[in-house]
């Protein structure tokens, strides 16, 4: 018998949600940090010999350092390996990726203000970008899309993949087929804080980047964190969740499903209904303990939902949008019948899926938008990975000699009343010459 947590009135009641997804992260941190910050100065010190020797700790392998990257003949041996039907699907789904972070494109511009002055941006990609692909419990060639794909469409020069080695020193083969179709450039067998060092410093073998994006453990996002500052991130990303807003014509069977869909991630995932028909929940609840008898992970879906499930109850539709919003989910399905005329009321939500027919999967594997999202009510202010992440840009500006002159006492005027003589003497000895 499952025993998910059940809230009558979320307006009311929001801080209990809130407190329930900081829970999740765990009060210390610190210990995780110290270890991590430890791995990476000796790594930036050391170089190939701290990598190898983490890797032959941490991963069981031991690597000369020439063995580190992946070879062009284990990535052709991969793709015979992998079934034809994966390899196809990858591609589609590579395809749809594509398409969609093909509108996030920006552009360089200038423009003439008035005669005498141009101002405009230059838009550039970032030379190279690292991306970190975990193993462990599982693999994720969708994750090595996601991640690879925005930065090749942003047209950044080199791309290294960085993965975690299993006990025999190889990478999973569906890992080595997406790297290859999405464009992967090198490929290095190194895991944990110790690749993020790598990447972040570079050593012997692995190059420095200029960026470093994708999911990790407690270690790899402490890591990410303390580099930060000598190389771009993308967030750091804490367990995922998923909140469903449900009416009483809602399928119960659609919704217990995409509530489990989440919950297998991880323990401290967390799956959320929120819905103005309490008779819905007890449908929902019944579902779950149906269907979970047939999955493969149902300790993992039951410690998860257990604690760190919910089911909220609120008076009407807006009350629910509310509760989104204070949440700020990393997904965020509406299975109503009105989802558009929803989608504008809600302000803070990593990925919003529409419909009853558009389950949170859809998005994790193949209908395009990004599935690297910021949890934790991060989406408050932080954005899905996207090609922006992969380019920088610089501001331009030209005066003539008169249009300088025309603004100088503006320019003089405010330098003076910022106490900065030195800036005010830059235009005035233009002026007065």
């Amino acid at each position: 018998m499952l025993n998910i947590k059940r809230i009558k009135d979320g307006r009311k009641n929001v801080d209990q949600v809130k407190e329930l997804l900081d829970s999740r992260s765990g009060d210390n941190l610190a210990q995780y940090r110290e270890i991590a910050a430890g791995i990476l100065k000796n790594v930036q010190k050391n170089g190939d010999p701290a990598v190898l020797e983490y890797t032959a700790r941490f991963d069981g392998v031991e690597f000369e350092a020439s063995e580190l990257e992946v070879r062009e003949e284990e990535i052709e041996a991969a793709l015979k390996e992998v079934d034809a039907n994966f390899i196809q699907a990858l591609k589609n789904a590579a395809a749809n990726i594509e398409d969609f972070h093909a509108e996030q494109k920006d552009r360089s511009w200038q423009k003439q203000k008035k005669p005498g002055i141009i101002t405009g941006q230059v838009c550039r990609p970032l030379k190279r970008a690292g991306v970190y692909v975990p193993g462990g419990r599982a693999a994720y060639p969708s994750s090595v899309l996601m991640t690879v794909i925005p930065a090749k469409v942003a047209g950044v020069e080199e791309i290294i993949m960085l993965t975690p080695p299993d006990n025999e020193g190889k990478v999973s083969p569906v890992i080595l087929a997406a790297a290859e179709i999405a464009g992967v450039d090198r490929i290095f067998k190194i895991g944990g804080a110790q690749a993020v060092a790598a990447a972040a410093y570079g050593t012997e073998t692995v190059p420095g980047v200029d960026i470093i994006v994708g999911p990790g453990n407690i270690y790899v996002s402490m890591a990410k964190e303390l580099v930060f500052g000598q190389v771009k991130i993308d967030m750091i990303a804490g367990p995922s969740e998923i909140m469903i807003m449900a009416e009483k014509e809602s399928n119960p069977a659609y919704i217990a499903a995409d509530l489990m869909s989440q919950a297998e991630h991880d323990p401290l995932a967390s799956s959320i209904l929120v819905t103005d028909a309490p008779e819905l929940i007890e449908k929902v609840e019944k579902e779950l303990e149906k269907q979970i008898q047939k999955m493969s992970k149902k300790e993992i879906i039951k410690e998860s939902l257990e604690n760190f499930g919910l089911m909220i109850e609120v008076e009407d539709q807006e009350a629910a949008v509310e509760m989104i919003n204070l949440v700020a989910p990393e997904h965020l399905e509406l299975a109503v019948k009105n989802p558009f005329e929803l989608l504008p009321a809600v302000e803070n939500a990593g990925s919003i899926f529409l419909g009853e027919y558009t389950p949170e999967p859809i998005g994790d594997y193949y209908a395009g938008p990004n599935h690297v999202l910021p949890t934790n009510s991060t989406s408050r202010f932080f954005s899905p990975l996207s090609v922006r992440d992969f380019v920088k840009y610089s501001g331009f500006i030209h005066y003539s000699k008169e249009a300088l002159k025309e603004a100088s006492d503006d320019v003089i005027c405010l330098a003076e009343g910022e106490g900065l003589d030195a800036h005010a003497n830059s235009v005035r000895i233009r002026k007065e010459k």
